[in-house]
């Protein structure tokens, strides 16, 4: 983590720290989000890594510090999970949880939460992420039995929020009612919803501990350059930001924090366009693109350079030696040899094919737009055409099969396997349209990935990700560029914050600093 106070004198922070309780600002704070507000739908991917104020999965990540995987404690859970058979444990729940709707949480909640993220007529978007259960019950009314088809830890496939039974429906997860009113037992509840804001108050019988930051209002700004002039001008008290925008809201009592996380960012390429589909093409394309550059003025520092979906993060599982080294002889020597050859405009071709693509990115985000126009520039002295593009995701999602796409991944990293799997195996049923979208896959690798989500966590299983990467960079789908260290921005008011964790692809006012607000103390 690396944090920055920009004109924060001593006085202030003495003041901050010593005020009587009558002059204390009130228990409210204003964040501005860049996402939509709604879609509070655990069974639809909200809540997936057991961090929310509305809802509690059965554990939850816990740790001090973001430069490490997280503990994965209990919270609707009563304890660890206990060993019950192979691949078999039994997990007791906590008693006496109600719902933010007065009724009483036990199994029959878990069940039939669990239940329709794998009922295909709900079409959840996260059935993929619990694929690995092979049953979920209900051991009388404060427990659940959960068997594996793996030897893995089954703590983060339980970290799903949680659903009273009541509110589970037989249509499309994204037309159920709680995607605007939900019902959890998390430390808040949704007082109003409108689309530009959502205010959110302490639940009053949160089994947990009562909060001190008792009202929250999220305001809806997607723009990026709006959330800086809000924060700039006193409007809001939190919000992410793109780096290279963080220098233009210093003001005194404003601190900026980045936050490391396992959220990559990478060229997705397409297996319909002639040069992408060219594996030697594909190899250059790796190999030719400084990321360390991309790192230091791009990201202005606030991130690391990513050749895979395992990040250094992950220990003895990450393989430092399947990095690719930037080497432009190298790239050139790849695409001279697989008859890509430069042409009078500077384009390399073949057989009637141009050595380009064009590169597709989400028009709002500001930071996919930077990295696709520095991606551009580094292509083009390798005699590569790259055609950045702001458009839609609606666009998107109908050309990854002619397209280059700017994508993020790693919404799963508290799981090695599901921040590896989906992205590097070739596609399976049901999978996301963003999971290994040119469906290019490593000779030996879907076996190795395979062998490895099943296998116990140990020395055997790191040893099987470090061939994983090795496998992959002899031949790579898709071009990964960084891991970023999520940058926040928030006004001091004199809490005591939690201290930031390792976070996953989102990285919203929901994270950072506010991760988990219901810590704040005074």
């Amino acid at each position: 983590m690396r944090i920055v106070v920009v004109g924060i004198s001593v006085a202030l922070l003495a003041a901050a720290c010593s005020a009587p309780a009558e002059e204390a600002p009130t228990g409210q704070i204003v964040l501005s989000d860049g996402y939509e507000l709604g879609g509070y739908n655990p069974v639809n991917g909200y809540a997936e890594t057991g961090v929310s104020p509305i809802y509690d999965g059965l554990y939850r990540p816990s740790s001090d510090t973001d430069t490490a995987l997280p503990e994965l404690v209990p919270a609707l859970a009563g304890a660890e999970p206990e060993p019950a058979g192979p691949n078999r444990w039994r997990v007791p729940l906590r008693s006496g949880v109600l719902f933010s709707d007065g009724s009483t949480f036990d199994s029959a909640d878990v069940v039939a939460t669990y239940d329709a993220v794998r009922d295909p007529a709900v079409a959840s978007e996260i059935s993929t992420s619990i694929a690995p259960i092979v049953t979920l019950a209900a051991d009388g009314p404060d427990a659940v039995t959960v068997e594996l088809n793996t030897a893995a830890d089954p703590r983060p496939y339980l970290l799903l929020g949680i659903l009273p039974t009541e509110r589970i429906e037989d249509k499309p997860a994204a037309d159920w009612a709680v995607n605007t009113e939900p019902v959890g037992t998390g430390p808040y509840r949704l007082e109003s919803l409108r689309p530009d804001q959502a205010v959110m108050v302490a639940h009053e019988n949160y089994w947990g501990e009562p909060v001190q930051v008792t009202r929250v209002v999220y305001t809806y700004t997607p723009d990026d350059n709006a959330r800086a002039q809000a924060m700039a001008s006193g409007a809001a008290d939190g919000m992410n930001l793109p780096p290279r925008l963080i220098d233009s809201i210093k003001r005194d009592g404003i601190s900026t924090v980045g936050v490391e996380s396992a959220d990559w960012r990478g060229i997705a390429l397409p297996a319909g366009n002639p040069f992408t589909a060219d594996l030697a093409a594909r190899l250059a394309m790796n190999v030719g693109v400084d990321r360390a550059a991309l790192v230091r003025d791009v990201l202005v520092g606030y991130g690391r350079v990513a050749s895979t979906p395992v990040a250094a993060v992950y220990g003895a599982a990450y393989n430092p030696d399947a990095e690719f080294a930037f080497d432009l002889g190298r790239a050139e020597t790849l695409l001279d040899d697989a008859g890509w050859r430069l042409g009078p405009d500077g384009v390399r071709e073949k057989s009637g094919a141009r050595a380009g693509f064009e590169l597709l990115y989400n028009a709002q985000d500001t930071l996919r737009r930077d990295l696709a126009v520095a991606y551009a520039a580094a292509m083009k002295p390798l005699g590569i055409e790259v055609r950045p593009r702001g458009t839609s995701w609606d666009e998107i999602d109908t050309r990854f099969a002619d397209a280059g796409v700017v994508l993020g991944g790693g919404s799963t990293p508290y799981s090695i396997d599901l921040q590896v799997y989906d992205t590097l195996h070739t596609r399976v049923p049901d999978s996301s349209p963003y999971s290994n979208p040119g469906n290019f896959t490593a000779p030996g690798l879907d076996e190795l990935l395979e062998k490895a989500a099943k296998a116990p966590s140990g020395a055997a299983k790191d040893e099987l990700y470090r061939q994983i990467q090795t496998t992959y960079s002899t031949a790579p789908s898709q071009v990964f560029l960084v891991f970023l260290d999520h940058a926040y921005v928030y006004r001091d008011s004199g809490w005591h914050q939690t201290a930031p964790i390792l976070e996953p692809h989102s990285h919203g006012v929901g994270w950072g600093p506010w991760w988990n607000l219901a810590g704040w103390k005074r």
